[in-house]
């Protein structure tokens, strides 16, 4: 199996320096090869593969004002090309959105490193055209041989991530219990054995961030206001310290919730389970709702999944996604109905058996007992 590392990375001044350089070539490499794409296509001309957009830059690089380009290593340009040229592909697959320019100031600070040439020698990383960087956690590491290795900026560290080739863990034994777990806004899980995960966003802690985020911002706004000429706004050094500090909070409630989702994975693999299953939620369309859609971006739903996925992985327990249609709120989980006018403000479910339940507590239970898709799926093609 191939598991990825994160690793907070110590550069001195002169190599924090050379890493910005690497970046912006990134990010300029990545802009040239999607400007090249649509103005090929403007000209009736078909997609250029990455290969040829490869040779151009190695021709421009050549030219006295791009010779900068050299001082950085060659696969960063080369990999930044064909991360866009993957991004189209994908926009054609219709499995993501159509490639956008990166902008200095919203675009994820990262670079590549060529992995035949980073070289670990227990402390330290060797960088192509960096340096030896000190790291830490350096226990973490097991192997020299390393895939797709990314440094990346976070708004205050830098960090190294590596994919590395783990053997698959031996299985270990599982209890004959197959978990439900209901992911929603009022909870961020809810089990059928009874366990509750709360929704860290409604904490005191992150609601004092957030006030103290949206007094940043506004005082931002205001300074944009004050220094307005015309129809442009002047960008002052005042404002680039406050949306410095912006960057950090956000940083800091990125981090809170991600380690929150971390936990409680965690704690729900530990049971050792020999299923889990889990509803398969629409997302995007969930996000159309503008009352629900910040709540819901918060939450991290997809990346709860995600985690909980490759964690039964190495436990060794059977993930299984529900499907989507399957009525797991509106099934009474003691008679069987169907109550088809169940609304999201009724958290309670009352059922004519007189059943009367938790309506997440509900879902997880009939999650557990979750069979088969396709009775479900025939139904309403009927």
């Amino acid at each position: 199996m191939i598991r990825s590392i994160k690793l907070r990375l110590h550069p001195t001044l002169e190599q924090e320096e050379k890493m910005w350089q690497s970046v912006g070539t990134m990010r300029w490499s990545y802009n040239f090869a999607i400007e090249r794409q649509e103005e090929n296509y403007k000209n009736g001309g078909g997609f250029i593969s990455s290969t040829d957009l490869s040779k151009e830059i190695t021709i421009i690089k050549k030219t006295p004002k791009l010779r900068w380009l050299n001082e950085v290593s060659a696969q960063i340009p080369k990999q930044a090309i064909k991360d866009a040229c993957k991004a189209y592909k994908k926009f054609f697959n219709g499995k993501a959105k159509k490639p956008r320019f990166k902008s200095r100031r919203r675009s994820k600070a990262s670079f590549y490193n060529d992995n035949e040439k980073l070289k670990f020698d227990g402390e330290k990383f060797l960088l192509e055209k960096v340096g030896w960087v000190k790291v830490s956690e350096c226990d973490r590491v097991i192997s020299n041989k390393f895939l797709n290795p990314r440094i990346i900026h976070d708004g205050k560290y830098w960090y190294i991530s590596i994919g590395t080739k783990i053997s698959k863990a031996k299985n270990k034994k599982l209890n004959d219990v197959s978990l439900g777990i209901d992911v929603g806004i009022k909870e961020l899980a809810v089990c059928s054995d009874g366990e509750r995960f709360k929704n860290i966003n409604k904490t005191e802690k992150v609601k004092k961030i957030k006030k103290k985020l949206k007094r940043f911002q506004r005082k931002v706004s205001r300074k944009y206001e004050m220094n307005k000429d015309g129809k442009k706004f002047i960008k002052t050094k005042n404002i680039i310290k406050l949306e410095g500090k912006i960057k950090l909070v956000h940083r800091k409630l990125r981090n809170i919730r991600e380690n929150h989702i971390h936990q409680a994975t965690t704690a729900i693999v530990r049971t050792k389970p020999s299923r889990i299953v889990v509803e398969d939620l629409n997302i995007q369309g969930m996000m159309k709702n503008k009352h629900l859609s910040k709540a819901i971006s918060e939450q991290g739903l997809n990346k709860f999944k995600t985690i909980l996925k490759y964690k039964c992985e190495d436990m060794g327990i059977e993930f299984v996604e529900a499907d989507r249609f399957y009525p797991s709120s509106k099934l009474c989980s003691y008679c069987g109905r169907i109550k088809k006018d169940l609304k999201l403000k009724d958290r309670v479910y009352r059922c004519e058996c007189g059943n009367e339940i938790d309506r997440d507590f509900q879902a997880s239970i009939n999650l557990s007992r979750y069979k088969s898709q396709q009775s479900f799926t025939k139904k309403r093609k009927c």
